[in-house]
């Protein structure tokens, strides 16, 4: 190989088209500058539907199957290569038609290699057996069509000559609307249309310094942060100083100190400045006017940057997207005439109102993307988050306001129009909405949004994959039974019990706790005491209402109780200062309410009074028949020690399920031992300790003492065995009191450990409560042995799973992203109880 290398440029984004006659070198270029999963070839796609890529028969087929991976590695944003001849224009076409389908970019890499050097090299290979003229057409056929490729729809055409092939060197280049490199921060600017004045006063309240030329005029501005402007279009027109406006966002745009993404206006501008028919209307004939008094340099300039602008920007990591009309998911990031006709004017559902102005269609309704996105084009009086989209335009030409975001504090800053500087075709602010399309509240659930497989992005565990057969279980569940759907935010996650224990009589204690904790090199943990009630989550609101649900969303009390306990709950807090201290007025608490009776009766009656009764109903005579056996000199020794021990355990059994109930009467009898605050509007909490959550729950507990109950806690230093010992004395009274046990924390809550996060919590239940669980002669030697060998693996993937999707809810909760996004995440904790993992864990 010599000379210099022939760069051979290429989106990272593309179709890839290989143009050659059959031995060119197509596949061999191919293997040489792309990966193999990259590259779909003609005779491979013949191969796979016919066991012989030399089969022409099955070139139908093949190519059917060859769009079909396209179009499915395109739609995800993979670079494609199709190795095949494509010296025909009609089979070039579907491959254009292809491209545009997906939003990418079609390049054609041409391999002109001369005739007499394709027949020499498939004359080389065994395998292959192509009559010359078969090749000669070919050739035809490229030479026809070779220079036509640019009007073909093809973004980039390369052509090889045989020298440039040995030294082809294959680049990348990003998409222009890739940014996502640029974290920030920014301050997203709504449309301006010519308000000089309000945009220089919006960029001062902002924090932006302003430089000025030698007459006066604005022509840039810098923060002194390092902050940048980026602006969603829609500079010019209407307002009295478009070309002002024009001259500072240029300078800014210029000295990097902001961007700008294109307007529909500004696209009209630009054709009339090219002398193009347009339709002078909607204040164009105003910035043309004014544009006038500007020399022709500066006219040539704006042409310029308004014709070089993108149709839109991915910013900050692929969380941000502006652009000037919004811009659904499934376009952004990508590059097509339909991708540049939706920024700048988005859709429109074919309806004009009174005013005869078109009927915008309400894509942000619909959106369900993870990328905030900002834009403008239709005024709205007050900026409204609608699924993580928001628009910036509030009208200031027409006497509104001009707004702007800061990002990523989404703060919004704005300031006052000087004047109504253009009287708007459609009253503004409007009245009502002319036509309005239909609108889904946040208390209506699509159930597209959480059926079928879906793949969950959570912080602390990446990708959390919910089956399709669980999902469907979970909205049975919620739709028939769950609270409403706007006040259902959180769902706790299942808990994993401790490893099992060898000492004797005991399946669980505290030291398996302990053990694992201090092999994650946590060395700090607290023991929380388990109460035994119903697993609660109260949503507290300080003007009043709020839920109190179950851990499967299902309304604990009836209406009337839940709304006095709420009423009392958001009183205590009142009282205690956490309302104005937290700077909210909701908190959500994840809380145990007492006793187990006041919402597990039908259970408890049913199931396990009924063993109870039927236990101590059957084995008393039982055990006297033995008895008198023994009596009468039979060897019933062995047995009758067994039903005694039956005797027992159903006495014990009966013992522990009373503990835990006890007569209401309204909330007479009722509390909540509330553990952990969950979050505050705009706040979670995972990252403080649990000292700080149980002090929160203490100060509840003092403020209404008859129904809050506090937590008792222990905290532990696992390198101190004297405080391993105290802990463990402590569970041993707990239990042998008749409590259920503890449950084994990290002291500093939300933890990584050696492996990742750790488990938020561990369960140690008492010898006596498990009855309940396993059953009553769960002690006996035999049973426990069994019992021992329980898997836990499953059952600690669930919750570590389940977790994160908890405070991947809570956090967008915080985020202030669109009710369906916490819902995604709270159904998914649902659809996982459907797992098969043992429900006694």
């Amino acid at each position: 190989m010599s000379g210099a290398p022939r760069e051979v440029v290429v989106p990272d984004l593309s179709l890839v088209v290989l143009v050659g006659a059959s031995g060119s070198g197509k596949s061999t270029f191919a293997r040489r500058h792309f990966r193999s999963t990259q590259v779909l070839s003609s005779d491979a796609c013949r191969g796979l539907v016919a066991d012989d890529e030399d089969d022409q028969s099955a070139t139908p087929a093949a190519f059917a199957l060859l769009h079909h991976i396209a179009g499915v590695r395109l739609r995800a944003g993979r670079l494609t290569v199709v190795d095949a001849t494509n010296v025909k224009r009609e089979d070039r076409a579907s491959l254009v038609r292809l491209a545009r389908e997906h939003d990418v970019l079609p390049v054609a890499v041409v391999l002109d290699v001369p005739e007499r050097e394709c027949l020499a090299r498939n004359a080389a290979r065994p395998d292959r057996d192509l009559p010359p003229g078969v090749v000669h057409r070919q050739q035809a056929d490229l030479r026809r069509g070779l220079r036509g490729l640019g009007r073909e729809g093809f973004r980039k055409v390369h052509v090889l000559s045989p020298e440039d092939v040995e030294r082809a060197v294959v680049t990348y280049e990003k998409q222009y609307n890739d940014r996502r490199e640029d974290t920030g921060p920014f301050d997203v600017v709504g449309d301006v249309h010519g308000c000089r004045a309000e945009l220089e006063t919006l960029l001062g309240e902002l924090g932006y310094t302003l430089r000025r030329d030698e007459r006066g005029r604005p022509v840039d501005a810098a923060h002194p942060a390092g902050r940048r402007a980026v602006f969603v279009g829609d500079l010019v027109d209407r307002g009295p100083d478009s070309p002002g406006v024009l001259r500072l966002v240029m300078g800014m745009v210029a000295a990097g100190h902001a961007l700008c993404v294109p307007g529909n206006h500004e696209a009209k501008l630009v054709r009339a400045l090219r002398g193009r028919d347009v339709q002078v209307t909607h204040g164009l004939d105003r910035t043309l006017a004014q544009l006038e008094a500007e020399d022709d340099d500066f006219r040539r300039r704006v042409e310029a940057f308004c014709d070089g602008l993108v149709s839109h920007y991915v910013l900050d990591g692929g969380a941000l997207v502006v652009a000037h009309a919004g811009l659904p998911e499934v376009l952004q990031g990508r590059s097509s005439g339909r991708v540049r006709s939706f920024a700048l004017y988005g859709d429109t559902t074919g309806e004009t109102d009174e005013f005869g102005l078109p009927v915008r269609y309400p894509w942000a309704q619909e959106y369900r993307g993870r990328a905030t996105v900002l834009y403008g084009h239709t005024p709205v009086p007050e900026p409204e988050w609608v699924n993580g989209t928001l628009c910036l335009d509030t009208g200031c030409v027409f006497g509104g306001r001009l707004t702007a975001l800061r990002w990523p504090e989404r703060e919004l800053v704005a300031v006052p129009a000087e004047r109504v500087h253009h009287e708007p075709v459609r009253p503004f602010p409007p009245a009502a909405p002319a036509v309005a399309p239909a609108t889904r509240p946040d208390g209506v659930l699509d159930v597209t949004d959480v059926l079928g497989k879906r793949v969950v992005e959570t912080r602390l565990a990446g990708r959390v994959t919910v089956r399709e057969e669980n999902a469907a279980a979970a909205i049975e569940v919620v739709s028939r039974f769950a609270v409403a759907p706007e006040q259902l935010l959180y769902l706790p996650p299942t808990m994993s019990p401790s490893a099992s224990s060898t000492r004797p009589g005991l399946l669980e204690h505290p030291a398996e706790a302990f053990a694992y904790y201090r092999g994650e090199g946590v060395t700090d943990v607290v023991c929380q005491e388990k109460h035994m009630g119903s697993r609660a989550v109260a949503l507290v609101r300080r003007n009043g209402g709020g839920v109190l649900h179950t851990r499967t969303g299902r309304s604990l009390l009836a209406a009337d109780p839940t709304a006095a306990l709420l009423a009392r709950l958001a009183a205590a807090t009142e009282r205690a200062g956490l309302f104005g201290e937290l700077g909210t007025d909701w908190l959500l608490l994840d809380a145990e309410l007492l006793p187990w009776s006041a919402k597990a009766a039908d259970l408890i009656r049913n199931q396990y009074a009924a063993v109870g009764a039927a236990a101590r109903t059957a084995l008393p005579p039982a055990v006297a028949a033995l008895e008198r056996a023994a009596g009468r000199g039979l060897e019933v020794t062995d047995l009758l020690d067994r039903q005694r021990r039956r005797v027992a355990d159903a006495e014990a059994f009966t013992r522990a399920y009373r503990r835990y109930c006890w007569p209401t009467d309204g909330l007479t009898g009722i509390s909540l031992a509330p553990f952990q605050l969950l979050a505050t509007a705009g706040t979670t909490y995972a990252d403080r300790p649990h000292a700080w959550h149980l002090s929160v729950a203490d100060r509840l507990a003092q403020a209404d003492p008859e129904l809050v109950r506090g937590t008792r806690a222990q905290a532990v230093d696992l390198t101190d065995p004297d405080g391993e010992a105290a802990a463990t004395r402590w569970w041993e009274e707990l239990t042998a009191a008749g409590g259920e046990g503890v449950v084994v924390k990290p002291a500093a809550n939300l933890s990584r450990g050696r492996r990742g996060y750790v488990q938020p919590g561990l369960k140690v239940r008492g010898r006596e409560y498990l009855r309940l669980v396993y059953g009553p002669d769960h002690t006996e030697p035999q049973h426990l042995d069994r019992l021992r060998e329980r898997s836990l693996g499953r059952k600690r993937g669930l919750a570590l799973r389940e977790y994160a999707l908890g405070v991947e809810g809570l956090e967008r909760l915080a985020r202030g992203e669109p009710l369906w996004r916490v819902h995604e995440c709270v159904f998914a904790v649902l659809a996982l109880e459907s797992e098969p993992v043992d429900p006694r864990l």
